[in-house]
């Protein structure tokens, strides 16, 4: 199998750090969003949607949304285990791990798709047509953020980790989402003591550098 990704981009990311948790070794070959390598003829008949990750199986199965290919390989190999052992402990990761989602990834990629250059005529992700970006949806993305990072200090005051007392998922996408941020020149609040602890923990296990 092959996984098709980029370098530092948040979803492939999201899917190297998950397989180094694992131990899992994949080729992995480049795929150059910021030059549009998403959208030439070669990728896309690898994945009509033109998006990264993708992930390629040996009987030619193209699995292409990040999370999807997590559980893929969730299920081939359970431990370390990231994604729940039972029922309860799952909803809950689910539950954060959407939420740091939909609260903190698509808020900063809302700002970042639709204020840099490079993508100015092609604000949405993928190999579709040619989108305009939309001012408004950066401002929003702006107003909305801080509720975010709060969101996340608040829950780590509650708990070591963002879905309870241990690494998972949900930890992987808030530090690729407080990672992202800082494309668009955000970061953690020097306030959020409990942000920053995590912080500290999560970028010193083996697998931060990985991805």
């Amino acid at each position: 199998m092959k996984l098709y990704g980029m370098n530092r981009a948040p979803n492939p990311r999201r899917v190297t750090i998950f397989l180094a948790e694992k131990g899992i070794p994949i080729e992995i070959e480049e795929v150059n969003v910021a030059e549009g390598g998403n959208r030439t003829p070669e990728y896309l008949a690898v994945n009509p949607r033109g998006l990264i990750p993708a992930l390629v199986l040996d009987d030619g199965t193209v699995i292409d949304e990040s999370i999807a290919i997590c559980r893929y390989f969730e299920t081939l190999h359970p431990e370390p285990n990231l994604m729940g052992r039972d029922a309860k402990e799952a909803g809950v990761i689910e539950c954060w791990q959407r939420r740091i989602e939909f609260d903190g990834l698509a808020t900063i990629a809302s700002v970042y798709r639709n204020t840099q250059p490079l993508f100015a005529n092609r604000a949405q992700p993928g190999g579709g047509p040619d989108t305009a970006q939309i001012a408004e949806l950066a401002e929003r993305g702006r107003i909305l953020l801080p509720g975010f990072f709060t969101m996340l200090n608040d829950r780590l005051g509650e708990s070591a980790y963002v879905a309870g007392d241990r690494y998972t998922i949900a930890d992987i996408t808030a530090i690729i989402a407080i990672d992202f941020a800082r494309w668009i020149k955000v970061r953690i609040p020097e306030d959020h003591t409990n942000t920053l602890r995590w912080h500290a923990e999560v970028t010193d296990r083996p697998s931060y550098a990985a991805g």
